[in-house]
């Protein structure tokens, strides 16, 4: 059998701790603010990024083409080892279809490898949870075509509950209408979206209040994860530069749930050059989207 890697795409939000220890293979995708442009892994620390954007800077960004995933992915096939990808939500960036034509094109140049390229539908740490958990069972002895048919299996049972407290910057970016965009705009109303099979963001409710978006990402929770309480050894939360609102969220997981291990990290510049500050994402494995 041989060797394999898991790669993915920066999009998955992970700490650079947690990156560096596991030696996480990314492509990186980019984005400019204020007239420069950075790589989402090696940019501006998100505290700096979301700071500019409170000042008003409106950052746009650039999905990752074709030659920088062939340069990945052909380091690890000089290396004579095959290739998982899971690739950023197709709903969102064309980074998926860029991963599927350089793995068309190396599969003609290097004959016997395999290069399983999957479109996990997430984004952040809902990619994230999903990359972690392809890692595991890579770990405990699991092969490519094992590890890829669980992806593929449970990619749709990642759920992403998102409060966001300006729909703005996700009209802007053109991952939502101007129609749903407009519940953004009103007084102390709070939307909450989620992330659809389609690999979507869409609008699915709002509130009243910034605490009652947040209290609603555990209610919904509470329902979702009937049947797949085992599964959740681990939760992870995302947020735009309000790091208080994410404990909030996470103490109240682990209250109602007893689930301890809870990963929290900053929606990562990419992403959140389209969710903008204060949005929190609280991800897991549960019975449906």
């Amino acid at each position: 059998m041989r060797e394999y890697v898991i790669t993915t795409d920066s999009t998955v939000d992970l700490p650079k701790e947690y990156l560096r220890e596991y030696q996480v293979q990314a492509v990186s995708l980019s984005y400019e603010i204020e007239g420069e442009t950075y790589e989402d892994l090696n940019g501006l620390e998100p505290a700096v990024f979301y700071e500019k954007m409170r000042n008003g800077a409106m950052p746009t960004t650039s999905q990752a083409n074709p030659e920088q995933v062939r340069e990945l992915f052909e380091g690890i096939l000089k290396e004579g080892k095959d290739i998982l990808h899971i690739a950023f939500s197709s709903g969102l960036s064309g980074s998926y279809n860029s991963a599927r034509i350089a793995a068309e094109e190396l599969k003609e140049m290097y004959e016997g490898a395999e290069i399983c390229v999957i479109d996990s539908l997430c984004a952040s740490v809902g990619e994230g949870l999903l990359y972690h958990k392809a890692r595991c069972m890579k770990e405990k002895g699991k092969t490519l075509q094992e590890v890829a048919a669980w992806v593929e299996k449970n990619k749709l049972h990642i759920c992403h509950n998102v409060a966001v407290d300006d729909l703005n910057h996700l009209y802007r970016g053109g991952r939502l209408s101007k129609t749903s965009a407009v519940v953004g705009s009103m007084i102390n109303i709070k939307p909450f979206i989620h992330m659809d099979e389609n690999g979507k963001l869409v609008p699915i409710g709002k509130v009243r209040g910034r605490k009652k978006s947040l209290n609603i990402l555990v209610d919904a929770m509470a329902e979702q994860i009937k049947g797949y309480e085992e599964e959740n050894d681990v939760i992870m939360i995302s947020h735009g530069d309000c790091i208080e609102d994410a404990r909030y969220v996470g103490k109240l997981v682990e209250e109602r749930f007893g689930i301890h291990n809870i990963l929290i990290n900053y929606v990562g510049t990419v992403i959140g050059s389209h969710t903008g500050t204060g949005v929190v994402a609280l991800c897991f494995m549960g019975n449906k989207r």
